[in-house]
């Protein structure tokens, strides 16, 4: 049986090196595809801690200030105070901070002297790279909340 002639392609690589220099970019290719949605996951949920440690952190010193204050005046001041500290060390928006008092047993005024104040933080964390256009900064926000409760002082009110 006669042999037919070497193609070019055969001339040209030998067999095993058709395939050199592929891997590479494979690898390189996939390594993206999985490498930058998971350093967006990681840092979307690290920002995402970082606001609900924040939040928890401003529920239990908004309460605590507020329990071992004389009076309403003394207890709004501190809680301005504590809500402007948090906002700043924990980088929280202080626009989007909702602050609610709730006193147990339920009745009469809140906060009041013997009384548990309950303070409960809400806020939104907004997503990393979600541009503001048509609403999609506030579609892709989460929302945070903490609650915290501090027994109120029984001197609570007098001076």
């Amino acid at each position: 049986m006669p042999r037919s002639s070497p193609s070019i392609d055969d001339l040209a690589l030998p067999a095993d090196d058709r395939e050199r220099g592929s891997a590479a970019l494979e690898f390189i290719l996939v390594g993206l595809l999985l490498l930058v949605p998971l350093v967006y996951l990681v840092g979307a949920l690290g920002l995402v801690q970082s606001q609900s440690l924040g939040a928890e952190a401003g529920a239990r010193h908004v309460a605590r200030s507020v329990a071992t204050a004389t009076d309403r005046a003394d207890a709004s001041r501190r809680a301005d105070l504590v809500l402007t500290a948090i906002a700043t060390e924990y980088g929280l928006d202080p626009a989007a901070l909702d602050v609610a008092f709730d006193c147990r047993p339920a009745g009469g005024e809140c906060p009041r002297a013997g009384a548990t104040l309950v303070v409960t933080l809400r806020t939104r964390v907004a997503l990393p790279l979600v541009p503001a256009v048509l609403g999609l900064d506030r579609l892709a926000s989460i929302p945070v909340e903490a609650s915290a409760a501090q027994k109120v002082s029984r001197f609570w009110g007098t001076r």
